[in-house]
């Protein structure tokens, strides 16, 4: 990543700005001049919403109007919030669509998270509010895990929506998928490193575990949606991405401060769950040179000072610093005040670039099929013998379900009230005893669905039927919600690969592609593709 540097004065890009941004408009990956000529060489061609906004905003002259229309596109945009937000004339609209957060499944399948239905509403709002008001939209870790199959999901959607509403635009798309042997060879170089899940480091794969991923991402920064924002782009679509690059990258190819951009990105990504009460909808940022004030599009909510500073701890371990691909952002100096009683002005955060870019890589494997069990428990002396009588009936399930070759499964209990969450304190929660209830969720994981539901349904009567100490009725000792109490709940996947990478160079892990819908084809150079 190009190391950052504050701009000389207030209003005015740096040299060292001014040049990148000459070069994006001239002479950068796919660049075609804004206005028709190109800034560097002359050369004339199309101009989108990119073009215009590099062209006309000059920082300290106005605010550069931010609107975060959805933190995750796909599960309802409140309409009324974006409307207001609209009403403001925002600059660009950025849209988080994706996260981690749902676990390996998403990434392992290739299937998208939110419903078809829900994601086609929203594209259809956003992409609808852009093209009126003729600015960028910019979309992250499309379809949620941000991989080849959402991406490609997510872009036919765009497409209908484009149809339908009889828009046209270039989009730019970015593909996050890496090469497997990019990562065997970092491996073999100590190049690759465990980060913590939440539940500790991973292991460091082998070659093989690498392979067997399903699929492989890496999360863009700043620097790879500079890339992709060249003058004809109306829209980009980025695989998988951190949340700040979709906020971030075009303030700083205007020219403004880094630390701010990053801080308000970390932000706003999340919509107005930084205020009191949070919620999911728009909120607009208002980016000056030297601080951004901060407000959400529905009235009810208030963006105070508390509220915002609050959200440094969203999804961070540490409240102070922030990684990203190309430094470190620090909030230490980052000050908070009040603006009326629904809007915040922040300023202070700094960021430190670091010498070479790292990269955070995702990869799942498939683990088998999964059944699930669920019950409840609420015999007092039970819920005391629960752990060893889980383990004496799965010995005695193992002795009396036979397994062909190959074929293996394992049990994974989770007993909600007893510790499933959070470690149980001693004399239970509050030092109040053992809870009246139990919820216990037994989770299967076979080589195949049939040795999956098989062995819930054996462990289900077995479990049923056990004796215990302190027993004192042989029915009735576990509760059922529903019949068939054994849930088919689908392929089950786990992480592989939750690493840094190291010493790569951003541009050669992602792919950049134009995709014109609706308009003419444009000429672009050899290392980036365009297609009608």
């Amino acid at each position: 990543m190009t190391p950052r540097q504050t701009p000389a004065s207030a209003g005015l890009l740096s040299a060292e700005r001014r040049g990148r941004a000459a070069a994006n408009e001239g002479q950068g990956v796919g660049a075609i001049g804004a206005n028709g000529v190109n800034g560097a060489n002359g050369a004339s061609g199309p101009v989108g919403a990119v073009g215009r906004l590099l062209r006309s905003h000059r920082p300290g002259e106005e605010p550069l109007r931010v609107l975060s229309a959805s933190g995750q596109l796909g599960y309802g945009i409140v309409g009324a919030s974006l409307e207001r937000g609209l009403a403001r004339q925002p600059h660009f609209i950025g849209c988080d669509m994706g996260s981690i957060d749902p676990g390996p499944y998403y990434l392992g399948s290739g299937e998208m998270a939110p419903p078809e239905d829900m994601v086609r509403r929203d594209l259809a709002l956003v992409l609808g509010a852009a093209r009126r008001l003729n600015i960028p939209l910019l979309i992250g870790s499309a379809g949620t895990a941000g991989a080849r199959p959402h991406l490609e999901a997510t872009l036919e959607l765009v497409r209908e929506v484009a149809q339908a509403q009889g828009l046209r635009m270039r989009l730019a798309l970015i593909e996050s998928d890496v090469d497997p042997g990019i990562l065997t060879r970092a491996l073999a170089e100590g190049r690759l490193h465990p980060l913590d899940d939440g539940d500790g480091p991973l292991p460091f794969p082998s070659a093989a575990d690498i392979e067997a991923c399903t699929h492989r991402v890496a999360q863009c920064g700043t620097e790879t949606f500079i890339r992709a924002l060249t003058p004809e782009v109306d829209v980009v679509l980025a695989g998988r991405a951190c949340d700040t690059a979709i906020f971030a990258a075009l303030p700083e190819m205007l020219g403004y401060d880094p630390g701010l951009a990053l801080h308000m990105a970390k932000i706003v990504e999340c919509t107005s769950l930084c205020c009191d009460p949070g919620g999911r909808d728009a909120i607009l940022a208002e980016l000056w040179p030297d601080h951004f004030v901060l407000e959400s599009m529905n009235p009810a909510l208030r963006a105070t000072p508390a509220s915002v500073a609050a959200h440094a701890l969203y999804e961070q371990a540490d409240p102070w610093f922030v990684e990203e691909p190309g430094g470190t952002l620090d909030l230490r100096s980052a000050r908070y005040e009040a603006e009326g009683e629904r809007r915040t002005r922040v300023a202070g955060a700094r960021f430190t670039p670091r010498p070479q870019p790292t990269l955070k890589i995702e990869g799942a494997c498939h683990v088998g099929a999964r059944a699930v069990l669920l019950a409840g428990i609420a015999d007092p002396v039970m819920q005391q013998e629960l752990p060893r009588a889980l383990e004496q009936v799965e010995a005695k399930v193992r002795s009396l379900v036979a397994l062909a070759p190959g074929q293996r499964w394992a049990l994974h209990p989770h007993a909600y009230g007893q510790g499933a969450i959070t470690p149980r304190p001693p004399g239970g929660a509050g030092g109040t005893g053992a809870p009246c209830e139990l919820g216990l969720v037994l989770e299967f994981i076979a080589s195949d669905m049939a040795l999956a539901r098989t062995v819930a349904a054996v462990l289900k009567q077995n479990r049923r039927q056990h004796g215990y100490p302190g027993r004192l009725s042989t029915a009735g000792n576990l509760a059922f919600p529903f019949t068939p109490s054994e849930l088919v709940a689908g392929e089950a996947y786990g992480f592989c690969l939750y690493h840094r990478l190291d010493g790569e160079d951003p541009a050669h892990i992602f792919r950049l592609r134009i995709e014109n819908i609706g308009l003419a084809p444009v000429p672009v150079p050899a290392n980036r593709e365009a297609r009608p």
